[in-house]
């Protein structure tokens, strides 16, 4: 029985005022949508693991993020209740983790689970040894009674309890078969000794990884941009393949640019589609998504596919992101909730709630002819797609008529207020409680989760310098800037890189992603900023050196190669030291960080990178041929070592040049250039001779990023 059920609603709100436990003055929104249970939180400290040992009690470790559905379901179910609080709080100690603070910790854990159980997901619940922090038993959603062919979770927590008291013996063998393939896993031993050369090493990764991309007709539907990256880039080479990978690169392009999961009134994409013909989203939106998919869209047009949905979609995405995602020193916000209020007078939040439309409602919004042509268009029906409601996917890429515009900004004005227009900045819910006590003129919002994360802003940041690239957008390269000078000038303390900034305050030392994806960024920029006359292109790249030399102090694996997850002084607490090569919902860290080690290669001259890339790949090359579909950014970075090509001409000619899609090519400006030539073709370490005129220059770049 929940606390409101034994309480009362009204005297439950009021009793709970004083009932707050450690996670209330927690910075985390995950972690204080937590304070009100009455379940004794702690955070991950030293002070919890030392009481757990103390007190000979299993450490119940419960992690996940403040936009996942589920995690808020069993917040307001299991968390909520007493009973299971109590039990909890006798037997257990209860630690809170959010996943997007720490995914060092998530990570290992989440491997655990799927060792397990053979899947994963959030939230993510482990049950700990105290004295060694192994995981014994882990799982996913746990309800509040037997349900859904789950136990109760009181009936699991009794059942965990009494196998810790009585099963010694058998605990300790568990554990040594979890701890072995886990660090089996750290250190990248594989069964396969097959030796497999570069070119058919990327063949093979290529046609996996278009396969992957396929239109499917069941499950859900993810965006997966580190597998459609790769199909995209290795379209260029003449592999004989069943796939005609182009139409499948462009075919993932139009159903994110005119599925449900894009938000056609008012920008930004969703998390995923719960369906596979991309129509009904989970609707959450997250910042890295958004980046990478604005990354995606503009190299498919960048590719040739000149689709004007693609265009469409990113400018509305963009001004989303200006709208409700960037702060006012220029970072960008972490996600917003599936999850809303339909009324203040709500007790819990409804899925999709700010996003979908009942048709009674068009009906009286809208003249009959704007219903009708909204229709011809759109997905709306008398029925709907979602609970008798409908979520907008558009039925062709046509571009957008004049009245249908207008008809989605009536919409818009419907879900933010009559007063608001698309450009100015809105009022956010930063928690359930501004949610419900604001006075919305619109609907009531989502909650804005706004802290900062490096790597995710990083993952912003390369997808609007790439627009600006492809479109010519100063605005996308000004919010690029923006972002990146606050992380430049407030994400290092003591001259140490941070990963995470709560209003104004710098915490947690980076992680791998955080370092690989801002040398990226850093890099990105310094390739835009060549065809902008706003920043001079060697601010980003000595950034870019500077912030490699920490990451390769801190986090490069001298005896293994590749960088781990964590920095060598920050890992104590931690069971195994990883090294992030799998891509999930973002690129891996480490297939990121070697393409940036040859990217710097060929505009530094310095051949350290390049060694480091080399040992790092041959570290990674057993995963590549025998996990090949786990790991589509190592193939990326094997792409950069194999083929990259380097353009040193002068900054007119980058004009031209860098709004295509040349993905393995640099280019550097060289305003003395050799007699009666216009430019400089670089095969890796090796220099073609000197272009003489714009055909031969393009002849021999088309030449070198084919050549593998």
């Amino acid at each position: 029985m929940s606390l409101n059920d034994k309480l009362g609603t009204d005297k439950a709100f009021d009793i709970l005022e004083i009932m707050t436990n450690r996670l209330a003055s927690a910075q985390s929104l995950y972690l204080r949508k937590h304070a009100l249970n009455p379940i004794d939180w702690w955070s991950w400290c030293d002070e919890a693991l030392s009481t757990a040992v103390k007190q000979d009690k299993p450490i119940f470790l419960s992690i996940g993020y403040s936009s996942c559905h589920w995690c808020t379901v069993m917040e307001g179910e299991a968390f909520s209740d007493l009973e299971i609080a109590e039990y909890m709080n006798a037997n257990f100690i209860p630690i809170k983790v959010d996943r997007e603070e720490r995914p060092d910790i998530d990570s290992i854990y989440m491997q655990a689970l799927q060792m397990m159980s053979g899947q994963g997901g959030w939230p993510l619940n482990a049950f700990l040894s105290p004295d060694d922090l192994v995981p014994f038993y882990a799982g996913t959603y746990f309800p509040l009674e037997e349900r859904y062919n789950r136990p109760g979770f009181l009936q699991v927590l009794k059942a965990i309890r009494h196998y810790y008291d009585t099963e010694k013996q058998d605990l300790q063998k568990r554990k040594a078969v979890i701890l072995e393939s886990l660090l089996t896993s750290a250190v990248l031993q594989t069964e396969s000794t097959a030796e497999i050369q570069d070119n058919q090493l990327l063949q093979k990764g290529w046609e996996i990884f278009t396969g992957i991309i396929a239109p499917n007709r069941q499950g859900n539907s993810f965006p997966t941009i580190p597998y459609a990256q790769m199909a995209l880039q290795a379209s260029r080479f003449d592999f004989s393949s069943r796939y005609d990978c182009k139409q499948i690169c462009t075919q993932r392009g139009l159903d994110l640019a005119l599925g449900g999961i894009f938000d056609h009134v008012a920008g930004g994409f969703h998390r995923y589609t719960v369906d596979p013909t991309w129509t009904v989203p989970h609707f959450e939106k997250m910042l890295y998504d958004n980046g990478q998919i604005v990354e995606y869209l503009a190299n498919l047009w960048s590719a040739g596919v000149e689709q004007p949905a693609f265009e469409t979609a990113i400018a509305k995405t963009v001004k989303w992101l200006q709208r409700e995602m960037t702060a006012p020193n220029g970072y960008f916000y972490a996600a917003q909730d599936a999850d809303s209020f339909i009324t203040q007078e709500d007790v819990e939040p409804e899925e999709g709630a700010f996003y979908v439309w009942s048709f009674s409602e068009l009906e009286k919004l809208l003249t009959s002819d704007e219903l009708s042509e909204l229709q011809e268009n759109f997905t709306v029906t008398p029925n709907g797609n979602f609970e008798n409601q409908n979520v907008l996917q558009k039925r062709n890429s046509d571009p957008l008529s004049n009245t249908l515009e207008a008809t989605l900004e009536k919409l818009f004005a419907v879900r933010y207020g009559d007063n608001s227009s698309p450009i100015e900045t809105f009022a956010l819910a930063r928690n359930n409680t501004e949610a419900k006590s604001n006075n919305w003129q619109g609907r009531i919002r989502p909650v804005t989760d706004t802290k900062m994360i490096v790597a995710w802003n990083a993952i912003m940041i390369s997808g609007l310098a790439r627009a600006y690239a492809v479109f010519s957008e100063l605005e996308y390269l000004e919010m690029a800037t923006q972002a990146a000078k606050f992380v430049l000038e407030n994400q290092f303390v003591d001259g140490r890189f941070h990963r995470l900034n709560y209003e104004g305050k710098a915490k947690v030392l980076a992680q791998s992603e955080d370092y690989a994806l801002f040398i990226k960024a850093l890099l990105d920029l310094h390739q835009a900023c060549l065809t902008a006359d706003t920043d001079k292109p060697a601010f980003w790249l000595e950034k870019a050196v500077s912030l490699q030399e920490e990451f390769n102090d801190y986090l490069w694996s001298v005896e293994l190669h590749g960088y781990f997850n964590t920095a060598s002084d920050a890992s104590q607490e931690l069971i195994v030291r990883e090294r992030n090569y799998i891509d999930s919902a973002t690129p891996s860290a480490n297939g990121i960080a070697l393409s940036n080690l040859v990217r710097l290669t060929l505009i530094t001259d310095n051949l350290q990178y390049l060694n480091l890339a080399e040992q790092a790949l041959t570290a990674f090359r057993g995963v590549m041929n025998d996990a090949t579909q786990a790991c589509p950014s190592l193939f990326v970075a094997l792409d950069w070592y194999r083929n990259c090509t380097l353009i040193r001409t002068q900054k007119q000619r980058i004009n031209t040049l860098v709004c295509k899609f040349f993905p393995v090519a640099m280019f550097v400006e060289q305003s003395k250039l050799p007699q009666n030539s216009i430019g400089l073709v670089c095969q890796g370490l090796k220099c073609l001779a000197p272009a003489e005129n714009e055909q031969q220059l393009l002849e021999q770049l088309v030449s070198s990023y084919k050549r593998g």
